[in-house]
């Protein structure tokens, strides 16, 4: 035999499962209930099943852009060292037979700070791969 009592968590929304984006709608409502149903962010959470950091982000969004679309994700920073590059080009046609190290050392002396991969990244994307150290001389193995 079920128990034919109503569980009071029943009556409320289905909230998306864990780990997943939520859907437009159910931010809309969400964000209509904390903006215009005067109902907290806290209180719209447990009505809603979501978090309630999340409704009050959502919000904040909702007042500062109008909107509660999520923003663009993923993507790639631009390169910091890019806007160096006619410097590199120069440095490089003095100095052609440059190691990394050197590059990078070359850029340090007028300013601009890079990590060896970073120095090491830009060359070969721009096809101008070098060496990272000096091959060094093989010592000769002493005789007893």
């Amino acid at each position: 035999m079920t128990d034919k009592r109503r569980n009071p968590a029943e009556d409320e929304l289905p909230g998306p499962r864990p780990g997943r984006a939520v859907g437009l709608e159910m931010r809309g409502r969400a964000v209509a209930a904390v903006v215009h149903g005067s109902m907290s962010a806290a209180a719209a959470a447990r009505q809603f099943g979501l978090g309630a950091s999340s409704i009050r982000r959502w919000v904040r969004q909702f007042r500062e852009r109008g909107h509660v679309r999520p923003g663009k994700q993923g993507g790639r920073r631009p390169s910091l060292i890019e806007p160096e590059r006619e410097r590199i080009f120069r440095i490089l046609a003095a100095r052609p037979a440059l190691t990394v190290r050197g590059l990078r050392d070359a850029l340090a002396a007028e300013g601009a700070s890079f990590g060896t991969s970073t120095v090491q990244s830009f060359l070969k994307r721009h096809s101008l791969e070098r060496k990272r150290r000096l091959p060094r001389r093989r010592r000769r193995a002493k005789k007893a």
